[in-house]
């Protein structure tokens, strides 16, 4: 099966849950500067930032993949989906998180918030896992992908901000430093399969 309708809605999809995450934000009472000195909307707004840079990164990472790949089957079409459905869910844990975010980040929330993150991240490696099985491990994508050290890196750290976040005190906030230190990460640009397709002069 070609990968049109596929890339064509898991684009609709992506650019819904950011519209989804801008309309969380809370709107000021008034017309003046001073309707913006609310304790809330930084949390909204800083909350909102890290969510759309971590959806951006999976699009970004997505059309490589995707690009990188010839044809789809079932089980690519129904691994995708799967990756869509817990994306669709990071506006709510990070609507759930900023509102709950009073003096600091809340526990429990941001476990929920890791755990979304974590299950995106895995769900992205089965995607993955599926189109590598489809096109046999001498194809583009098995080459650019290597041994996946970040992605497996990753799973790790995801997997390390749940339980952190009820360390009392400072776990929250741990939990959050790691959440924009792996963002960090990822927003610098995977280069492996660009160079890949460039080699195959596609």
């Amino acid at each position: 099966m070609q990968k049109n309708r596929l890339e064509a809605f898991s684009d609709g999809v992506i650019a819904i849950i950011i519209t989804i995450m801008v309309l969380n934000l809370p709107i000021p009472d008034g017309a003046t500067p001073t309707a913006l000195e609310t304790k809330s909307l930084p949390v909204f707004f800083v909350s909102y930032l890290l969510s759309f840079f971590y959806v951006g990164i999976y699009w970004n990472n997505h059309h490589h993949m995707l690009h990188a790949t010839q044809k789809v089957s079932g089980g690519i079409l129904w691994a995708n989906l799967h990756l869509l459905f817990w994306l669709s869910l990071i506006p709510f844990a990070t609507a759930w998180m900023a509102k709950t975010w009073i003096s600091e980040p809340p526990a429990i929330p941001t476990a929920v918030y890791g755990f979304v993150l974590l299950m995106a991240a895995i769900a992205y490696y089965i995607l993955q896992t599926a189109i590598i099985h489809k096109e046999g491990r001498h194809a583009m994508l098995a080459a650019a992908i290597g041994t996946d050290w970040k992605g497996k890196c990753s799973l790790i750290i995801y997997a390390t901000t749940i339980p952190m976040a009820f360390v009392p005190s400072w776990g929250p906030w741990i939990s959050n430093t790691l959440f924009i230190i792996m963002g960090l990460m990822w927003l610098v640009p995977d280069k492996r399969i660009e160079r890949v397709i460039e080699k195959h002069g596609e």
